[in-house]
């Protein structure tokens, strides 16, 4: 775990204020931290859209960054902070904790403190997503999000215990979602989960998701017809069915050995690697047992960050990786030789990807993050090449895209508003 950048003191209503901060962050000592949350006046503050908290939840600005500030106890902001470090060092996708203020007392469960993490670019609480202009199949793509942040969690050791769509914030990865804890104030991390904790977090889970839906719904807030204990339900079923694929014991024969590489190619066609894979051979030589035993996701991200450096989501990097192979695949009739991969990569880098992302106009790019503005495109192309019955250029699609499309689209970077749940247009659920 990094270092504090360290602690800084000063007085607060006839006490110290204690403020510690990670380094690469404001100091932060502008703000009225004497102040109760709620009170602030600060020209700093600035209104974000975000979900439903028990607690003050205000958003202050240092340039281009936006940082969520949360009032609760000394002892539940140190934890929390804790465990969000420990998080990002696992690599699961939280919220980045940035620092803790707190006024020293007596007892640090009664000290007022602020928890301090940077907001996150380009996400979307799903209260704004499911807002209004309902998609059929976007509540499923948001379970199927939180879903796989439940069951990363629990392959590394940490147990939630109140996962809701309210408590994760939404990053969009090549036409589906990544979901990203937001809410650590709750969470245990143990050596290992066991199946009666892991089936207490996702009874949780369910509880949560029918809830919040069933507000929305009684709200006016939803469009269409939704069922809340269907989408219950339904996020206990996929956690099931990918919980068993991705630890669940499979019994062969021992000449189908084929079907170990099978399992495999299944679990990176969904985006993990198998670290460990356990095989046991029965007494009497004719059946195999195996089991992953260490189970990581980022199969498609480290193959593209190998090749080229990009370091984008699992989905998007799927998307890339096959445009960059479809690249890769006319070069030798092109050069007149064979090509290497790394210079592949290398060219569709420089030529194609960067190439396209440089012709983005700067008032736009903010619109979408850059590696889904690239999946976007190549989207757009496709649309374009059904419409044509023909091959299109990605440079042409790229114009076309520029001019017709991203222009129309909203901010995302930084979405602000009220902070209340508002409706959604058609394009913010493309």
């Amino acid at each position: 775990m990094d270092p504090p950048r360290g602690v800084c003191q000063r007085g607060a209503v006839g006490h110290a204020l204690e403020l510690v901060t990670r380094s690469g962050h404001p100091d932060f000592l502008d703000l009225p931290w004497s102040e109760p949350l709620a009170a602030w006046r600060t020209p700093r503050l600035v209104d974000m859209v975000h979900g439903a908290s028990r607690h003050v939840v205000r958003f202050v600005a240092y340039d281009e960054r936006v940082y969520a500030l949360k009032e609760t106890s000394g002892g539940a902001a140190a934890r929390e902070y804790r465990l969000l470090r420990a998080l990002a060092e696992e690599g699961l996708p939280a919220v980045e904790a940035v620092g803790v203020a707190r006024t020293p007392g007596g007892d640090p469960d009664r000290d007022r403190a602020i928890l301090v993490t940077r907001y996150l670019d380009y996400s979307l609480p799903y209260t704004y997503l499911l807002s209004e202009r309902h998609r059929p199949g976007l509540l499923d793509r948001l379970v199927d999000a939180g879903v796989v942040l439940l069951a990363r969690l629990h392959l590394e050791g940490f147990f939630w215990g109140d996962f809701s769509l309210s408590n994760a914030l939404f990053r969009r990865d090549a036409g589906e979602f990544l979901a990203y804890l937001v809410d650590a104030e709750t969470c245990e991390q143990h050596a290992e989960l066991g199946e009666p904790m892991r089936a207490h977090d996702v009874e949780i889970a369910c509880e949560n998701i029918a809830a919040g839906v069933a507000d929305l719904q009684a709200g006016g807030l939803l469009g269409g017809e939704v069922d809340p204990l269907g989408a219950a339900e339904s996020f206990a079923a996929r956690y099931a069915e990918l919980w068993a694929e991705l630890t669940g014991e499979e019994v062969l024969r021992a000449d189908e050995r084929w079907r170990i590489s099978r399992r495999m190619e299944r679990l990176n066609a969904m985006g993990f690697d198998v670290e460990e894979l356990a095989v046991v051979r029965s007494a009497g030589g004719d059946e195999l047992r195996i089991r992953p035993t260490l189970v990581e996701e980022g199969h498609h991200s480290r193959e593209l960050a190998r090749l080229t450096g990009l370091r984008v989501q699992e989905n998007q990097a799927r998307r890339l990786l096959n445009d960059l192979r479809a690249f890769a695949s006319c070069l030798p009739e092109k050069l007149g030789r064979e090509v290497p991969e790394a210079e592949a990569a290398y060219r569709w880098l420089a030529d194609v990807y960067r190439a396209a992302m440089a012709r983005v106009p700067p008032g736009l790019g903010s619109r979408r993050e850059p590696a889904e503005l690239f999946h976007e495109l190549l989207v757009h192309r496709d649309a374009m090449a059904a419409r044509a019955g023909r091959e299109v250029d990605i440079a042409d699609a790229l114009e076309d895209y520029l001019e017709s499309v991203l222009p129309v689209l909203p901010e995302e970077r930084v979405l602000r508003g009220s902070g209340e749940p508002r409706p959604a247009g058609d394009d913010l659920v493309r």
